[in-house]
């Protein structure tokens, strides 16, 4: 179950990220809000989406050794991520449309936590 929700939670991030960076625009005009200025701030998210997508290909492949990758990455980040997308909507009036991304990685966030839970840890070999 954790190895799914990697290769899911990881696709997301990539793809997120791969828009950031080749079609910062498109994604803007999705959403409803002006590009980022300077393209560096899209550039720079893009680059940490992409780069955390593809480190969920360690889990993916060995979920058992790198729950801690999943830890941080789905319950922390996505959770923190979705509170942060909520706490703007309901502070500085960012777009609804960004409410998508407080969903997609709230579930992701509750779902992988959920499966960490649920499983416990094997233990991996230690020196």
């Amino acid at each position: 179950m954790v190895s799914k929700i990697a290769l899911v939670s990881g696709l997301y991030d990539t793809i997120v990220g791969a828009f950031l960076l080749l079609a910062p625009d498109l994604l803007a005009s999705t959403f409803g809000v002006p590009p980022a200025r300077p393209p560096i701030f899209s550039d720079l998210n893009g680059l940490f989406l992409v780069s955390v997508g593809i480190g969920y290909y360690l889990p993916w492949r060995d979920a058992d050794r790198y729950r801690g990758y999943m830890w941080v990455m789905g319950p922390f980040l996505k959770g923190a991520g979705a509170a942060t997308f909520l706490l703007d909507y309901a502070f500085r009036g960012s777009p609804r449309s960004f409410l998508l991304f407080a969903a997609s990685d709230g579930l992701l966030a509750a779902i992988t936590f959920w499966a960490l839970m649920r499983t416990p840890a094997l233990r991996v070999g230690r020196r």
